[in-house]
């Protein structure tokens, strides 16, 4: 069966897990402004047999841990601890992976952009998430995780996605050959309010496209071709093969990253310390309005 690499359908899910095919679901239910309801939100509702990864334990390192592999508000985990922490799952090589979550794909990308970086392509988001899996008439677990998972023989292979640390794109910053499009909301980017970091704006030069206008009103994402017509806009001329996202701490901005390959625009480069980083590193410039 040939895997799926980008999105999948809450009835393709339901095919394959009839299949019989190895396959692991990722329920990455997550709350920004409050850490701890992860568990509860897993609890509460999930997809049968669906592994939990919590944003703050799994699919991120604690904020100057040596095993960080970016700065920012999220740190990246090195590959080799990401690899440890999916051995204990029981996730292996050869296992399809489904990542979702139920807020309109804020944290489930984070996963599916994680698992590319750790060279494992067979990864896809479920389109609309829980709420499309539910509006599909798929069945519902409640509870917390009762099963033990086997460890695996998960291993690291080349990366498939590419990163871009603060220096680098600030040595970068203005030329013709770089783009940096940011997630956040429009008055975030503005300068205007800033919730979570130290300083409001955006990084000079960059272009704003919210995280949000990728999608439908019922949370899936839009046809390729919207898609593409929308980022076509957006670059005016400019080469998609040198965009570099971000947004406040690395993660919603993989909802724009996922998109753009969905558009047919290839695998764009991510800044997984995003705005978080870039406002803290000394010496470089911030722009508003």
């Amino acid at each position: 069966m040939t895997p799926y690499t980008t999105l999948i359908t809450a009835e393709q899910l339901m095919a394959l897990q009839a299949s019989g095919q190895p396959l692991m679901v990722f329920d990455c239910s997550a709350d920004l402004m409050n850490p701890a309801a992860g568990d509860s939100l897993y609890a509460e509702a999930h997809i049968p047999g669906a592994v939990y990864m919590h944003l703050e334990r799994d699919l991120s390192e604690h904020t100057g841990s040596a095993d960080a592999a970016s700065g920012g508000r999220h740190p990246l985990p090195s590959r080799d601890a990401f690899a440890a922490r999916l051995r204990s799952k029981g996730f292996g090589a050869g296992m399809q992976a489904v990542v979702y979550d139920r807020q309109g794909m804020q944290y489930c990308g984070r996963l599916w952009w994680m698992l590319k970086w750790c060279g494992h392509e067979p990864v896809a988001a479920l389109d609309g998430g829980l709420p499309a899996w539910r509006a599909a008439g798929g069945a519902i677990e409640t509870g917390p995780s009762s099963s033990t998972p086997t460890p695996s023989d998960f291993s690291l292979r080349d990366p498939l996605a590419l990163t871009m640390g603060a220096h680098t794109l600030a040595q970068q910053l203005g030329t013709a050959g770089q783009t940096v499009i940011d997630a956040r909301a429009p008055a975030r980017y503005r300068g205007e309010t800033e919730p979570l970091d130290p300083v409001a704006g955006h990084i000079p030069g960059a272009l704003n496209r919210p995280f949000s206008d990728n999608f439908l009103p019922d949370g899936r994402f839009k046809p390729a071709a919207q898609l593409r017509a929308e980022f076509d806009a957006l670059l005016a001329g400019r080469e998609p093969s040198g965009v570099v996202h971000h947004c406040g701490s690395g993660i919603t901005a993989v909802p724009n990253l996922l998109a753009m390959e969905l558009a047919g625009l290839g695998r764009a480069t991510l800044f997984p310390g995003s705005w978080s980083e870039w406002c803290n590193t000394p010496g470089l410039p911030c722009a508003r309005g």
